[in-house]
């Protein structure tokens, strides 16, 4: 499986993160990702691989995030009422947002993806 990509055209960190990938020759899979958010079972997935933390999911400098006021919110939600509201919106996701066939990153960090390519 190559990589997934969840990804916003208007969002540097995710522009960086795919010319590092173009640059390395790595194949993926590019999804627009306010239009088509990342799946329960992707985010549950994802969730795994950062320990449970579902806060690391959330794109918390984000205008939706703090529009809805998360910051104060997100604590009382239980992990699927989280993962829930990820999963219809996409802006809600931080970005990008990386799937492997081993495992998964959010964010640009080359150290992480390389592990991630490895």
């Amino acid at each position: 499986m190559a990589l997934k990509v969840y990804s916003y055209s208007g969002c540097g960190t995710c522009r960086k993160a795919l010319k590092w990938l173009d640059a390395r020759k790595t194949p993926y899979t590019l999804v627009a990702i306010r239009e088509t958010p990342p799946t329960k079972a992707e985010l549950s997935k994802m969730l795994a691989v950062y320990g449970g933390e579902v806060r690391r999911l959330f794109n918390t400098s984000g205008l939706d995030y703090k529009a809805l006021n998360m910051k104060d919110k997100l604590p009382k939600l239980s992990a699927a009422e989280a993962l829930g509201l990820l999963a219809k919106n996409g802006n809600l996701v931080k970005r990008p947002f990386v799937l492997a066939e081993k495992g998964g990153a959010v964010g640009f960090d080359e150290a992480v993806l390389e592990k991630l390519l490895a």
